[in-house]
């Protein structure tokens, strides 16, 4: 296999032993590495978890339309000062993109008060799935994080960091390519700044996944999977272990896509810092402690961040 470039991700099955999602058990202990290992050399994974009804995730995409459909003087007022956090699109960039954000949606009160902003005259139905939805979301990445700090021996940390840390809840559409174009970038190559993020895509594809060789990794994602990505702020807690997953959306053909995904990080007040256990000789510390919101500050910023690669060595490397 050496020189062959990678044609897919790994795909996880946390469906075929329940049993293995038990901390402690042998299985627990076998997913864990499995795990591991998939974010360490890719960076993400393809996951198959049946804690999501289908007909939930259904009912989203189905009210991602009608949210996509209202007036963009509706949608502005998603709006937050935090970075990535309100509406984002009308982009020259990347024109085929748009997207809105609810911060921490699995709390009924800012489920509410997105709908109501949303539609002042009321839309319970929406509410309820996003609340219910964004809840077993954050659900799945608290069960990933929690398999990630045992497979390093520090699930010690797990709670009181899971504690600390805030969601974002996404809803994305990628319109197609204009008429005549064969394809066109939905979403510019990037790492996610974040901790984790857990996509659900539709059917239409055009997510793509970069080696740590360079080859770009086209995926066509299973029906009613996941995909699971690390960030850069995972990174630097793991001491450089954690491979950040490059990827881009690329459209082609004649339908839009949609995804909606949970983006975990820590808040605002708290520290990143690489745990002791993960520093040892063959890993000499690599990242200083650093608060989240200021590295992607730094990242955005228009003269250091964007455009280097290596932005966390610089801002955060020791």
């Amino acid at each position: 296999m050496g020189s062959e470039s990678p044609t897919q991700i790994p795909f996880i099955d946390f469906c075929s032993d329940p049993g293995a999602l038990e901390p402690g058990s042998v299985g627990w202990s076998l997913l864990c590495q499995e795990v591991r290992a998939a974010l360490e050399m890719y960076g993400c994974f393809e996951l198959a978890y049946d804690g999501l009804p289908v007909q939930l995730r259904d009912d989203m995409f189905e009210a991602m339309k009608r949210l996509f459909d209202l007036p963009l003087e509706t949608k502005l007022k998603n709006y937050s000062t935090k970075i990535y956090h309100g509406y984002i699109g009308q982009s020259d960039v990347v024109p085929l993109y748009e997207s809105l954000g609810v911060e921490d949606a699995s709390r009924l009160d800012a489920a509410r008060a997105f709908t109501d902003l949303m539609w002042p005259e009321g839309n319970p139905w929406f509410c309820d799935t996003l609340k219910s939805l964004s809840e077993r979301m954050w659900e799945l990445e608290n069960l990933v994080r929690r398999m990630i700090y045992d497979s390093y021996g520090a699930g010690k940390y797990c709670e009181l960091d899971v504690e600390n840390s805030s969601s974002i809840f996404r809803v994305m559409k990628y319109k197609a390519p204009e008429q005549g174009e064969e394809s066109a970038m939905g979403l510019v190559a990037h790492t996610d700044k974040n901790l984790i993020t857990v996509l659900c895509p539709n059917e239409v594809e055009g997510l793509q996944v970069q080696s740590k060789a360079g080859h770009w990794i086209h995926l066509t994602p299973r029906n009613a999977s996941f995909i699971v990505m690390m960030g850069d702020a995972f990174k630097a807690w793991s001491n450089g272990r954690l491979h950040p997953a490059k990827h881009r959306v690329v459209m082609s053909g004649d339908k839009e896509r949609f995804s909606f995904g949970v983006f975990s990080m820590p808040k605002e007040e708290v520290t990143i810092e690489v745990p002791p256990e993960l520093v040892d000789r063959d890993h000499p510390l690599l990242f200083k402690p650093f608060q989240y919101m200021d590295y992607v500050s730094f990242y955005y910023s228009t003269d250091d961040g964007m455009n280097k690669e290596n932005a966390l060595e610089i801002y955060a490397g020791v």
